[in-house]
């Protein structure tokens, strides 16, 4: 092969490999669909972590690897697509209790959580809840669900369909208990 042809075919492959790429694209560069910008959050923020303190105490500790936050719609929620942990210290130096999902999400106007898949808290008495679906309403200050749930203790475990407990879930009862087993100590 030639040098003057080498150098030719050097010259052609790269505007060749921009037209190619270019030619490709689905969308002209610059432009983005109204409903793709309208569907994105407001907010981002990865590996998020915030701590509620009062009077310098530290009240609880939140955190979830995804928060996305859409404040642009008629109803502002923020999404936990990747799960939540919530840790309540109320001024304690260790966490006296405990919440934590594989999803949630907050609905800022009707001050309701939405928490799904695998929920499971853990209050002062170190009672155990676990569900798959568990609301908290802000306003009224209850905890509730209609779904399974399964409360464990050091003396039983209770069984049953719908709950309502107050928000440190100290005081709880469910609604339709299917089963009550009572453990024994070994001794």
């Amino acid at each position: 092969m030639s040098l003057k042809l080498l150098s030719f075919y050097s010259k052609l492959f790269p505007g060749f490999l921009a037209i190619l790429l270019l030619s490709s694209c689905e969308k002209k560069i610059g432009t983005i669909k109204k409903s793709d910008i309208e569907s994105m959050p407001t907010q981002t923020a990865k590996d998020f972590e915030t701590i509620y303190s009062d009077s310098g105490l530290i009240q609880l500790i939140m955190r979830s690897p995804l928060m996305e936050r859409y404040s642009d719609r008629k109803s502002p929620y923020s999404e936990f697509v990747k799960g939540i942990e919530v840790l309540f210290y109320d001024g304690r130096d260790e966490p006296l209790a405990s919440l934590k999902s594989k999803y949630a999400r907050y609905t800022e106007d009707k001050k309701v959580w939405e928490l799904k898949d695998s929920v499971r808290a853990v209050n002062e008495k170190k009672e155990i809840l676990e569900t798959e679906l568990l609301y908290w309403d802000q306003e009224k200050e209850l905890v509730y669900t209609d779904r399974f749930v399964r409360i464990t203790s050091d003396e039983q475990i209770v069984m049953g369909t719908g709950l309502e407990a107050d928000p440190r879930f100290t005081r709880w009862k469910i609604r339709n208990v299917s089963a009550t087993i009572y453990l024994k100590d070994e001794e």
